[in-house]
């Protein structure tokens, strides 16, 4: 337990304690209600007294038909305790605040603790906003445990060597709401100068790079990008060294260009894996000549690109 107090007041001390407002949790979660019939619950990475996710479940907890809810507290240097939600313990008709269950824990509420594994092992479904700086330790741990999940991220997080490998693969992708989020911060955060405001004694703190992943099948993996761009070579220039074309635009991609092609990152707000293949990360792919580097155009780098190829549809055969 020493390790892990150790990494989570380094986790403090980069600021990770941002949170969720309920209506960004609305948002996205509308979208999932199928998943959470007769599942069990577990937010793991929260002040259950004080998250709005643990709010959004208990509120819902009928509607959802949710068969439990669970959520841990994490304390830095002391044992902690669990939330739980099961049913009407006071036979009041409902299942409400007035049925949640307060447990002591033996180890202090640390997601990786032995305890909050185990916790996690009896769950069907994580949903929470996990530390931004332990992101790729966080997704490891779920995908280990073989847990269906919906988390918070940066979208800084989908070209990182451990996350992209898993987009790749269809063991991860986006879920629909990305960009621009606005979230809850301590008091004693420093304020900003920019993307930074102060109501009512709260305090608040955009990021405009934020985006929802999960494994969890949703409509939006099955709906296709309407193409409508015809290929030609001024439009879309070869990089100077590697065989694809490069697109500037998600909207511009061509819809009769059969190679690879580099594209934003935000593509994979997008992606159906029904009708394009990811085939790499550019400054990763293994036979970028110049490993590790973006690629170029008349000698100019390029941003961030995704490689994609478009697969061949039913009609098309």
């Amino acid at each position: 337990m020493a390790k892990n107090g150790a990494l989570n007041k380094a986790s403090i001390a980069k600021e990770d304690e941002f949170y969720t407002k309920m209506s960004d949790i609305e948002k996205e979660l509308k979208h999932y209600k199928e998943h959470f019939r007769d599942k069990v619950v577990f937010c793991n990475c929260d002040d259950p007294e004080a998250s709005n996710f643990w709010k959004y479940f208990e509120l819902n907890f009928e509607f959802l038909g949710l068969k439990k809810l669970i959520a841990t507290h994490y304390e830095d240097s002391k044992p902690s305790y669990k939330l739980e939600l099961i049913r009407d313990e006071n036979e009041d008709g409902r299942v409400d605040k007035q049925d949640i269950v307060k447990t002591p824990l033996v180890q202090n509420g640390d997601f990786r603790s032995p305890e909050c594994m185990e916790i996690m092992d009896s769950a069907d479904i994580v949903v929470t906003n996990p530390p931004f700086s332990l992101f790729r330790e966080y997704i490891a741990l779920l995908l280990e445990h073989r847990k269906s999940f919906l988390v918070i991220g940066s979208q800084n997080n989908v070209t990182y060597k451990e996350i992209f490998p898993l987009l790749k693969d269809n063991k991860l992708w986006l879920g629909y709401h990305s960009g621009d989020m606005e979230f809850v911060v301590p008091d004693y955060y420093k304020p900003r100068a920019t993307r930074y405001r102060e109501e009512n004694g709260i305090k608040y703190r955009s990021m405009g790079n934020i985006c929802w992943f999960t494994n969890l099948d949703i409509e939006k993996r099955h709906e296709s990008l309407i193409l409508y761009r015809n290929y030609d070579e001024m439009s879309f220039p070869q990089y100077d060294e590697y065989n694809a074309i490069n697109v500037s635009k998600v909207s511009e991609i061509p819809f009769d260009y059969e190679g690879i092609m580099g594209v934003p990152i935000t593509f994979l707000c997008k992606h159906n894996p029904e009708q394009f293949e990811i085939v790499g990360l550019d400054r990763y792919v293994e036979d970028n000549p110049h490993y590790g580097h973006r690629f170029k155009i008349n000698g100019k780098e390029t941003y961030a690109r995704i490689l994609i190829r478009r697969r061949k549809q039913p009609h098309e055969n």
